[in-house]
């Protein structure tokens, strides 16, 4: 197996074969996996971990996908949005704190008109030149997109949840498409985005071969960031019964993809941490370079309730920071405040 794994090292391809043999290798193996993975990221990034301060900004969407807690169809969710001046004192909080980055994420909430959109872009970019604006506000016209990014949002998060199309629609109601996904996945990087995308591991209906059909479609699409972490069923949907997808297989495609795609932005995500009290550390350990502490306020954190039993509900912004720190020290890494821009990108 160690074979198999310096060689996919040097070619940054797998086959079919190869993918099954690495999704069901031992632990001492996937050790091996980490620290190879954990050697790219090294040469890459050094021993800096990126932190994004996350404002979710909006728990209503008129979407109804069939594994999210804020789907439309949810009548036991608690709503809310933040005002423009709410998401403003956030930024300034976590800019006290030290954070350059800040993460604006929501469900697809039409009351956010692309005029107050802009509107917040500008605000934060205007009064803190030094930091990075990453969206995370799901499908939108090329026309929207682009006014975000000319009114100075720099990154664009968008999870493609699968490159299955039959997948896809075992997921998703019969109104969304992959088709529309994957374009407004080409229209970001077109006009000059960041760009993430992403799935969740161990989704309903997930195999082998909707894992390499997404590593095809990041191989096209060449992301700057790959968001993953294991599904976690949410009790008010028709997920709900579903077994939550594996950390080890998790673990094991975080490496996999550091491997494929050495300067990526690549988190161990909250979905992570809450599937395993020290998620966030064994991702790091497996080739993961960012984290995502939350800027909400602490009132309405409950309330973003994409899945249960989500960690960090109750901790102020300088806790989260504070205790992410501490472990992450304590893993031999360090945490970086600046921007943490995907290496040698030029904005155009």
């Amino acid at each position: 197996m160690k074979q198999l794994i310096d060689s996919f090292c040097n070619s940054q391809k797998l086959n079919k074969e190869e993918l099954h043999a690495l999704l069901n290798i031992s632990e001492e193996d996937r050790e091996y996996l980490s620290q190879r993975a954990r050697e790219i990221s090294l040469a890459t990034f050094g021993k800096k971990i990126y932190l994004r301060g996350l404002i979710e900004i909006s728990c209503y969407c008129k979407n109804d996908c069939y594994y999210c807690g804020i789907r439309r169809s949810n009548k036991n969710a608690e709503r809310y949005r933040l005002t423009p001046e709410e998401i403003l004192l956030c930024a300034d909080k976590g800019h006290e704190l030290g954070f350059r980055t800040f993460v604006l994420q929501g469900g697809e909430d039409t009351r956010y008109t692309d005029d107050i959109i802009c509107s917040i872009v500008e605000s934060i970019k205007s009064k803190y030149d030094d930091c990075a604006v990453t969206l995370s506000l799901g499908e939108k016209s090329y026309e929207s997109y682009k006014r975000y990014y000319e009114s100075g949002a720099d990154r664009y998060l968008l999870r493609h949840e699968t490159a299955d199309n039959a997948h896809y629609s075992k997921l998703h109601p019969k109104e969304m498409s992959l088709e529309n996904r994957m374009r407004c996945l080409y229209d970001l990087k077109d006009i000059g985005y960041q760009v993430g995308c992403g799935i969740m591991v161990g989704s309903p209906w997930q195999s082998e071969d909707t894992i390499y059909k997404d590593l095809e479609f990041m191989q096209a699409l060449q992301p700057h960031m790959i968001g993953i972490g294991p599904f976690i069923h949410h009790k008010d949907t028709p997920f709900a019964e579903f077994e939550n997808g594996s950390t080890y297989t998790t673990l094991v495609l975080l490496s996999i993809l550091r491997i494929m795609f050495p300067k990526v932005l690549l988190p161990a995500t909250t979905a992570l941490g809450t599937a395993d009290p020290f998620g966030r550390e064994k991702g790091i350990l497996a080739g993961a370079n960012v984290l995502m502490p939350n800027l909400s306020p602490v009132s309405v954190r409950k309330k973003y309730s994409l899945y249960d039993n989500k960690i960090c509900t109750g901790e102020e912004a300088a806790e989260c920071r504070g205790c992410l720190e501490r472990r992450i020290n304590s893993i031999g890494y360090t945490i970086s405040m600046s921007r943490g821009d995907y290496p040698d990108f030029k904005r155009s």
